[in-house]
């Protein structure tokens, strides 16, 4: 019988490789989950044989007992190969990661790796990744009188199914367990999941140059993520330009961003975030790019690169994107990206911090000013040119912000207001608390 080393197969000559073969047992079981080591056995293959005895026996066992956690109990035995003593182990092991000697290692091949840092976090999420789903999680002190019937009723007509009560809806989702709501149930149809949830919100933000300086507006939004991922659209519609196009006799709004693709991202968000994380989901805007922030790195092992290239998604919180799914939020093979790429093909992504961003390059905005001059026949002041851009950005931009952003006061943006009023470019819909700005073509 040729023996030769695999991933589950080691080979020593002797037990004065005893620490070696330790450093393999923990390498196999972190791959494979079980495997056999031989004393006695070349390298190449060769049978050279092993002295053996009880204290052999016993000296190994505590070696394996004292060096290895978590602790295994391997089969250790005395065996004769082509007439000569050797000893074989069985060894097996569920409980990864294991550690040698206080380091943590990986079969590859016949050899044993150590694994880095990174690579043990995946192994110890992948390993635990059922335990620590955010999503299946109960909702300690949540009661069926917490969810929002409303919610309920319109989420099971747009997945085609029939309202049977608020707790059988909830069980026939699969949003309860042991008579108790789940997180996933309460963050999606809770009628005030900040109760149970500091991070169940939306935090937006307008500001007047590239960085996070001159802050124009700034909200924060509260609500179920269904609300959540309302707002942010509605606020992402509300600061970025609108232009238009005509189909046969109607007017088409067509934002500077395409809609679908932000939407798409705002989504993600949601359903893709790390819910451990106490931080929110952001939407910034700056003068040059809206970004879309969510708290937690790509999850099981994804890299940018993968994302963009092999069009891949791994789902943090199953449980959530499953009903995101069903109400068509979201496809079922990862689609998000694929979709937000061929809408918006300069979109960026990056991991800062802790943080996964999507980042969507704002278009034209530059010369809105000078072109809105150009259709009365004249060009508008400078004053007036940032004062339309900066409404353009905001149109519920109060005068006192335009002074700080223009840099004129108070009182000579009221004028150049006036001006612009005058010359029919502008109007004021709605009185000074909830009304806004409003640009005529």
């Amino acid at each position: 019988m040729k023996f030769k080393e695999t991933e589950i197969l080691e080979l020593k000559k002797s037990t004065s490789e005893l620490k070696e073969a330790i450093i393999s047992i923990v390498a196999i079981l972190n791959k494979h989950e079980r495997g056999e080591i031989y004393f006695g056995i070349k390298f190449n293959g060769e049978v050279i044989g092993q002295s053996v005895n009880e204290k052999t026996l016993r000296d190994i066992s505590q070696q394996i007992s004292s060096r290895i956690e978590p602790k295994i109990f391997p089969k250790i035995n005395e065996i004769v190969l082509e007439s000569k003593k050797c000893i074989l182990i069985k060894f097996k092991g569920s409980n990864s990661p294991y550690y040698a000697y206080g380091r943590a290692y990986m079969r590859v091949a016949d050899e044993d790796k150590l694994i880095s840092a990174k690579e043990l976090e995946k192994l110890i999420l992948e390993k635990n990744k059922g335990k620590l789903r955010w999503d299946s999680k109960i909702c300690e002190g949540a009661k069926v009188g917490n969810i929002d019937k409303k919610k309920l009723r319109w989420f099971l007509k747009d997945s085609g199914k029939e309202f049977e009560g608020v707790e059988d809806s909830l069980k026939k989702l699969g949003l309860v367990n042991e008579g108790k709501l789940l997180n996933a149930g309460v963050i999606l149809f809770g009628k005030n999941p900040k109760k149970f949830f500091r991070n169940a919100k939306l935090r937006c933000a307008v500001f007047g140059t590239e960085d996070t300086l001159v802050s124009i507006d700034m909200q924060e939004f509260e609500g179920s993520l269904f609300d959540l991922i309302e707002e942010g659209e509605k606020y992402f519609l509300g600061h970025v330009n609108i232009g238009m196009r005509v189909e046969g006799l109607k007017r088409i709004d067509v934002p500077e961003i395409d809609k679908s693709a932000f939407r798409e991202a705002i989504i993600n968000a949601f359903c893709h975030r790390d819910y451990w994380s106490n931080d929110a989901v952001h939407l910034a805007i700056f003068r040059d790019r809206v970004e879309v922030r969510s708290p937690g790195l790509l999850f099981g092992g994804l890299t940018i690169e993968k994302i963009r290239k092999e069009k891949v998604s791994e789902r943090r919180n199953e449980l959530i994107a499953e009903m995101f799914h069903r109400v068509h939020f979201v496809e079922n093979w990862g689609k998000g990206i694929e979709k937000i790429l061929k809408l918006e093909p300069k979109t960026e992504f990056k991991e800062l911090g802790r943080k996964f961003y999507s980042i969507f390059r704002r278009k034209g905005i530059d010369k809105v000013g000078e072109k809105v001059g150009e259709k009365v026949g004249e060009r508008l002041t400078k004053s007036q040119e940032k004062i339309v851009q900066f409404m353009m950005r905001d149109n519920r931009i109060s005068a006192k912000e335009l002074s700080d952003l223009v840099g004129i006061s108070s009182r000579k943006i009221e004028e150049n207001i006036s001006k612009l009023k005058k010359k029919g470019l502008l109007e004021r819909v709605g009185g000074a608390k909830g009304g806004y700005w409003k640009l005529n073509e």
